[in-house]
């Protein structure tokens, strides 16, 4: 990935990916230039021609060695590696997180991607300053100028957040794209689809102009579940919203559940409700297996817990379903069952109940 992918996380920061810890430099301080020929990332280059592991780099390998599909992987699939230069003039994959602004507080999440989180952090003293909104890029129209020949080169854009639907910055971009004529890239986006709307922009008409765009819509669960795990969720919007988008079969559309301690028993039946309500078809299924936080892995379950999921999912896995399915079923017991780290699940009972608290809810997991 350092030789395509460029990201932009938390304060600015650019690092290799979204999930392991391997910093470049700050968009904020930094010409895109200056980081993409920089110390830290040629290092990661050279470590990664000579096929070593960089051991920052362990999400995806624990995801991969129990048989799941981590993002390193994912993204060799789409990029021919054959074709790429190991000295890079410019990256041609996008991830921008252009702030924390988002409309949820999910549980799995916290103020850093989470504006909405901002009050529940404060009383739980994990706030990252005082203010609600973090804004990464802090001048946006400098950052697009500096980086134009890349963006205008790329060849995907992945956007999250925050949620991309209620960031401004992201339609700026969009609509800078298209007044520069290059709209051959990829939209990705992972989103909560709580939204089709914001301010003035016409999100399907910026869209229109894109060769081709995918929604990853993080759906836990459905009904109550799904609405306590996402915090401000309501399941009959994301299922208004699915029937708009139908009447735009240019845009693809997949659930991706991010698989947690919280739901890991309800995903065989999520899938099988979003088949029957039509919003996906058989194959579209995209699964984020939680690492951290720790206290929400799935694989802080006991052992009569872990077997029950176990059981369960054996139920569910069967040859009326695709092989990818079964196999994406299988990658989450393998991972599971992976490890034994259930001497974190008391920590888990103390942190779910401490938030049920605070935003006075009562859990409806049955099995706690």
């Amino acid at each position: 990935m350092p030789f395509i992918h460029y990201h932009v996380s938390n304060n600015g920061t650019a690092k290799a990916c979204c999930v392991a810890n391997i910093p470049y430099g700050n968009v904020n301080e930094q010409s895109l230039k200056e980081i993409w020929d920089g110390k830290q990332v040629n290092e990661l280059r050279e470590k990664f021609s000579k096929n070593e592991i960089d051991n920052r780099c362990f999400v995806c390998h624990k995801i991969e060695a129990s048989g799941g599909k981590s993002i390193r992987l994912e993204t060799f699939g789409k990029f021919d590696y054959q074709k790429i230069d190991e000295s890079p003039t410019l990256p041609i994959y996008f991830d921008i997180r252009f702030s924390n602004v988002c409309n949820f507080r999910c549980r799995t999440c916290w103020h850093g991607a989470s504006s909405k989180w901002f009050n529940d952090a404060k009383v739980l003293n994990t706030n990252i300053g005082q203010q609600a909104i973090i804004k990464n890029i802090h001048d946006l129209e400098h950052f697009i100028e500096s980086s134009a020949d890349a963006l205008l080169g790329a060849e995907e854009f992945y956007f999250a957040g925050g949620e991309p639907l209620v960031t401004e910055e992201h339609y700026i971009l969009l609509e800078w794209l298209i007044k520069n004529k290059s709209t051959g890239a990829r939209l990705r986006y992972n989103t909560n689809f709580s939204k089709l709307a914001f301010k003035d922009y016409d999100l399907i008409k910026l869209w229109r102009h894109f060769d081709e765009v995918e929604l990853l819509a993080s759906i836990d669960a459905n009904d109550a579940l799904g609405e306590y795990i996402r915090k401000d969720m309501k399941w009959k919007d994301i299922i208004e919203n699915r029937k708009v988008i139908q009447d735009y079969p240019f845009i693809k559309f997949k659930i991706a559940p991010t698989v947690s301690i919280l739901n890991v028993f309800h995903i065989p039946e999520l899938y099988e409700q979003c088949i029957q309500l039509r919003m996906i078809e058989a194959n579209d299924l995209y699964l984020n297996i939680l690492e951290r936080p720790s206290y929400y892995n799935v694989q802080i379950l006991p052992k009569e817990l872990k077997e029950k999921v176990f059981e369960k999912y054996l139920q569910h896995m069967d040859s009326s379903k695709p092989e990818e399915i079964n196999k994406a079923f299988q990658s989450i017991l393998d991972y599971m069952m992976e490890e034994d780290r259930s001497d974190l699940y008391k920590l888990f009972i103390e942190k779910n109940k401490e938030l049920d608290s605070l935003r006075n809810e009562r859990s409806p997991i049955n099995w706690l």
